[in-house]
């Protein structure tokens, strides 16, 4: 089905099989020098110095290969079977918006955004993998997203999401600890129309390139989807953070929350997360399983 704007409150992680599942990479300065990244994109051509590296997928309907696996969870993370806590994981604390979309003559002609929730785009640190999509969906419960999603009409200046900002937490067997670093929205390198216009573009001309995937043909093999959701992009890390990787039984918080929200509220609030403020709040709490 395809919710709009009014309906944001019935989305969760349980009914976005729909939806076709994609993520921008390099979307905020200093986030993949910090994971290690850098040397992926190193032949990738940007329009800038402070442009995003490209989109990738990590969910396409009714797909048979492993990107058509469903990924989302609002509670935990599946750590990869096969290594054994050696998988080099690591949390990736983003905002996610739901996009309905408009197609012409086989291109997208038009998204509108309709609703933003936290998101977790947890990710293997790969070296040599050719793309990577190959990094993000290793089967059911590898991504995290909230079961509260918040109502947004445009990403023009002034949008809803211009009022929020980003934090994440981190346990270990103790006391929550910061985890990914306290960061206003508006932050984002790409964002208001500017981020609007360079997703169409790669969305309908991105190339086969690098670690990158040629996202017009996985629209057309998914039929094209009437709503997208993209991940607008990690966050920074804490010294924490870039230095731990997760194992089982750590847990991470994620809130993406309203400016007028103390970060104490937050933190107080993070084993209480129904004592924050209704409507102003999109908390993702995992476990790593």
């Amino acid at each position: 089905m395809t919710i709009n704007h009014t309906e944001a409150s019935e989305l969760n992680a349980e009914n976005l099989h729909h939806v076709m599942g994609l993520g921008i990479a390099g979307n905020f300065a200093g986030h993949l020098e910090q994971a290690g990244e850098t040397p992926d994109f190193v032949e990738v051509e940007c329009e800038s110095d402070i442009a995003p590296k490209g989109l990738f997928p990590y969910f396409i309907p009714e797909q048979h290969a492993q990107i058509g696996v469903y990924p989302f969870s609002a509670s935990q993370i599946k750590y990869p079977e096969n290594l054994q806590n050696d998988a080099h994981l690591q949390a990736e604390p983003e905002v996610c918006v739901l996009f309905d979309m408009k197609y012409e003559f086989g291109k997208v002609a038009r998204m509108q955004p309709i609703a933003f929730a936290a998101f977790n785009d947890c990710s293997i640190r790969k070296p040599g993998a050719k793309k990577i999509s190959e990094k993000k969906n290793w089967g059911p419960e590898t991504k995290g997203i909230s079961n509260q999603f918040l109502p947004v009409s445009h990403l023009d200046l002034g949008s809803e999401l211009d009022e929020y900002r980003i934090i994440a937490y981190f346990k270990r067997d103790a006391d929550w600890q910061l985890y990914g670093n306290d960061s206003p929205i508006s932050s984002y390198s790409y964002f208001h129309q500017k981020l609007m216009d360079w997703m169409q573009d790669k969305l309908n001309h991105q190339a086969d390139f690098g670690p990158l995937e040629n996202l017009n043909q996985w629209i057309h093999q998914a039929n094209f989807p009437k709503q997208l959701l993209i991940s607008l992009g990690a966050t920074t890390y804490t010294e924490l953070g870039e230095n731990t990787f997760l194992q089982s039984g750590d847990e991470i918080a994620i809130f993406v929350y309203h400016q007028s929200i103390t970060k104490a509220t937050i933190e107080n609030g993070i084993d209480t997360p129904e004592s924050l403020p209704a409507g102003k709040v999109s908390v993702l709490k995992q476990k790593i399983v």
